[in-house]
């Protein structure tokens, strides 16, 4: 319980910042409705040629403004100093992680769900079905984690903006393929049956690389 509160009080800290700044909401968001709007106006999306293509554009979409979010979160904590005083205080390193990766998750969902009318209003595909939404969900926790993770790590490079998506896009490409082949059966009127395969291999990733940043931050923000 020591370690949820931890957590909770970690991701509730960053979660106020974000909602007096809205800097990485309002980034993100810019910059998928900005992506999305190319997609529309650049392919000739209409009936099959819309519901075959959503799933791709929409978590290419996810994948890079996602990246763009997770780089503000911890580079902001290294550059207000913020980090150093989290890791003198009396926290679970592991706590901190959670936390930071909780807060992250929730504003990748706010994104996501700001995404959704305008998927359905510009490409006319709607991905406001269960089975995607719980597609969507477990993904992007394990999106999230990876992603926190891995921030932390490149905030210490000097080429912080290159090093995030070098080392983050290979780490969730099994994320986003499953994530893509998922939902792409759900939109062609598959069951969260059909997909089981694709489902579990996302809940595997996730506890996986849950289990992994547990182990590797403690070691990843020592200086």
């Amino acid at each position: 319980m020591t370690f949820l509160r931890q957590a909770w009080a970690i991701a509730a800290k960053d979660l106020a910042a974000e909602v007096h700044t809205k800097e990485m909401l309002s980034a993100m968001a810019v910059y998928a409705v900005l992506g999305l709007l190319t997609f529309s106006l650049a392919l000739d999306l209409r009936g099959a040629a819309a519901r075959a293509v959503a799933p791709g554009v929409w978590w290419v979409l996810v994948t890079f403004a996602g990246m763009l979010g997770l780089s503000r979160s911890l580079g902001h904590e290294r550059e207000e100093g913020a980090m150093d005083g989290l890791l003198l205080a009396p926290v679970d390193r592991g706590a901190i992680l959670a936390g930071k990766a909780l807060a992250n998750l929730l504003v990748i969902l706010a994104v996501e769900a700001f995404l959704l009318p305008l998927c359905a209003a510009l490409l006319g595909v709607s991905l406001l079905q269960g089975g995607i939404l719980v597609v969507i969900l477990v993904a992007s926790v394990g999106y999230a984690v990876a992603g926190t993770l891995l921030a932390a790590m490149a905030v210490n490079t000097r080429a912080q903006a290159v090093a995030l998506p070098v080392l983050l896009l290979p780490m969730v490409a099994p994320v986003v393929v499953a994530a893509v082949q998922a939902t792409a059966a759900l939109l062609d009127g598959g069951t969260l049956g059909q997909v089981g395969g694709w489902l579990r291999l996302l809940v595997v990733y996730d506890l996986v690389v849950a289990a992994i940043a547990l182990l590797a931050f403690p070691y990843v923000v020592e200086e």
